[in-house]
This record gives C-alpha cells, sequence and structure tokens, in this order.
C-alpha cells in the first residue's frame, strides 16, 4: 500500500482519476474491493479512499485513455457487455468504474482462464457475471443479459470486428457505443496490420457503427489499435 501525494479526477472521464506518488503521474480507478489488487497493480490511498493503478502495458482500455481517447462512454451504473474478458485485469477497473449499480458481463471462452477469472476477480465484485461462452454465438447466452449501453470487444481471434457486430445487433441498444482492440496478428500474421485494420473497420462501418476514433496502441501494445465507435440502427 502507497500513500498518495495527490489524486485529481480525470476532467472529461467520470471514474477515472489521475494520482500522484513518488514524483509519479498516473491513471486509476477508485477500489470497488479495498485491499485486493488483481494483477499486481498498486493500491494507494488518499484522504481515506483506495485506488488502484491502472497499468497501460496490461489494459488496452488504458492505453487508449493514455493515447488520446476522446470519449469515454462508461459511467456509473452503466451495463456492459465485455466479449473476451480473459483474467478479468481490464473487466476489474471497467468494475471500478460504473460501481455497484452497474453490470459487467464477461464472455470468456478458455475454461481453465474463465476459472481465474471467477477465483480472483469476480467473486469478489458482485457487479461482475462471468458467462463461459464462445462470443461468436451469442444467441447461447441470451437469455442471460439484458441490453447494455456498451460493448468492450477484445478477442484474439479472426472477424473480430463481425463478432462485435453480431453481439452489437442482439444486445447493444440504439446509439451504444463499442470499443474493438484489433489485435492485427490474430487475424494475420502475414499481413500489413494497417490493411487488417482498414479492413476490421470497413465491417463495422457496412453493419451500421459510426467509426468516431481510431487509436494506435504503440508503445503499450505493437500492432494494436483501439476503435471507438457508436452503433447507429
Amino acid at each position: 500500500m502507497k500513500v498518495v501525494v495527490n489524486v485529481e479526477f480525470h476532467t472529461d472521464f467520470e471514474g477515472v482519476y489521475w494520482i500522484k506518488s513518488d514524483g509519479e503521474k498516473k491513471i486509476a480507478t477508485l477500489n470497488l474491493s479495498p485491499g485486493r489488487s488483481f494483477y499486481g497493480e498498486d493500491l494507494f490511498v488518499f484522504e481515506n479512499m483506495e485506488y488502484r493503478s491502472w497499468n497501460p502495458f496490461r489494459s488496452k482500455l488504458s492505453a487508449a485513455i493514455l493515447k488520446g481517447l476522446k470519449n469515454f462512454p462508461l459511467k456509473r451504473s452503466s451495463k456492459v457487455l465485455y466479449l473476451g474478458a480473459a483474467t478479468g485485469t481490464t473487466a476489474s477497473h471497467v468494475s471500478d468504474i460504473i460501481e455497484k449499480m452497474g453490470r459487467v458481463f464477461c464472455v470468456e471462452f478458455a475454461p481453465r482462464v474463465f476459472r481465474e477469472l471467477i477465483d480472483r476477480v469476480c467473486r469478489y465484485r458482485s457487479n461482475m457475471i462471468p458467462i463461459l461462452e464462445n462470443a461468436r454465438i451469442p444467441e447461447r447466452y441470451r437469455m442471460l443479459l439484458e441490453e447494455v449501453d456498451t460493448i468492450y470487444c477484445d478477442v484474439a481471434q479472426s472477424e473480430q470486428a463481425k463478432i462485435l457486430a453480431d453481439n452489437a445487433d442482439m444486445f447493444l441498444k440504439n446509439s451504444g457505443w463499442v470499443f474493438l482492440a484489433i489485435k492485427a496478428r490474430s487475424i494475420d500474421s502475414t499481413e500489413e496490420p494497417s490493411k487488417i485494420y482498414e479492413m476490421e473497420i470497413g465491417v463495422l462501418k457496412n453493419r451500421g457503427f459510426d467509426v468516431k476514433q481510431v487509436l494506435d496502441l504503440e508503445p503499450y501494445d505493437k500492432d494494436h489499435v483501439m476503435v471507438l465507435a457508436q452503433y447507429l440502427r
């Protein structure tokens, strides 16, 4: 546990903070599970409140914020569908931001990873709902979800934009928002990443998304971009 010199609200993004400690400035979220660190992140205390540092080398959403994300469609009480939740690193920070009245529906396909997601994170957070399913087949978990405000997609598969769009058709409210972390090497390791980004973004546009921003995540992630888009049925 570290003591923080100062904490400031992020001027544009609800639930995101700047912390200053030991001469460094980092982004953080207010810990919904005080005393628990989930992936080795530092915990900081300021005025009896505990904050978790949000490592951009471990979280593409954190990296996107530091790379100049202009819109942040996550807030208190948001309903979020998270595709490719893995062990819950980024999902846990989303959980902090939306607080107890929100919901993060965490879809993960790999059983071993899913067990870690439950044992390490979800069991300590009532607003995280783990779902062991394949994001390519949203019909299988339709009965477990309600309409969501935002979809966050970070899947290491081909057809990443199609997977997101298929889930949006089923679960995303009109004018809802999506984050798509495009992993170029997971789609085609031989093609130029720029061509893959163009192809995947084209899929989103053809499926009714208004692409607002595309952020290269270097130096935090190589051959990755984060796409922010709004769904217009």
